[in-house]
């Protein structure tokens, strides 16, 4: 399902890509006074869309059409941002070792290497996202540390001990990481 999502959306974005290149062309054509067809609504840079005898001053039409153009806008920003957005991961390709091969659910997996990473010392919270490919997963890590914890061996026991432990058990040949860790917001103590 996730492979034709993602060929329709790369058609509908070329589609679009297209559609708007070819009507910006056709503009520029005629805002420069170049060769445009006769049919063609407005020529020269002095042109106007819509001169004001065609525009009524009283018409309901041009506010509708604004309101319209500025959701078709809003949509495609929020479509723009879906785009940017990293997917998480919903299945990984597990090698049983006959040929075959088995999936395992994507939160299976990252709440796996949560719980353990939640385990090592000095850590109060990890949250995990798994994206990439269903063969070559890659994990994005957050780490919410202690006052007493220290980074770099948190970050030791986590590449070998949470990470390693998701690498092997699903039979993985690597497994990327990025790991971001923040401190914990200790509240001040009142000593009397």
């Amino acid at each position: 399902m996730t492979g034709v999502l993602r060929t329709v959306n790369r058609v509908l974005v070329g589609l679009a890509g297209l559609v708007l290149l070819c009507l910006g062309g056709a503009v520029l054509a005629a805002g420069l006074d170049l060769g445009v067809p006769s049919w063609w609504p407005w020529r020269g840079p002095d042109a106007v869309l819509l001169a004001e005898d065609r525009r009524g001053t009283g018409d309901w039409r041009w506010p509708v059409a604004v309101a319209g153009l500025a959701v078709l806008v809003l949509l495609a920003l929020v479509w723009l941002l879906a785009q940017a957005r990293r997917h998480r991961l919903t299945e990984v390709l597990v090698d049983t070792g006959d040929g075959e091969g088995a999936v395992l659910r994507g939160r299976t997996l990252e709440g796996a290497v949560e719980s353990e990473a939640e385990t090592l010392d000095g850590v109060a919270r990890a949250r995990v996202r798994l994206t990439g490919r269903r063969a070559a997963p890659a994990a994005h890590v957050s780490l919410l540390l202690e006052p007493q914890a220290s980074p770099s061996a948190t970050l030791t026991h986590l590449a070998s001990e949470a990470l390693g432990h998701a690498r092997t058990s699903a039979g993985l040949p690597v497994l990327p990481a990025e790991a971001r860790l923040r401190a914990l917001k200790q509240r001040p103590s009142r000593v009397s």
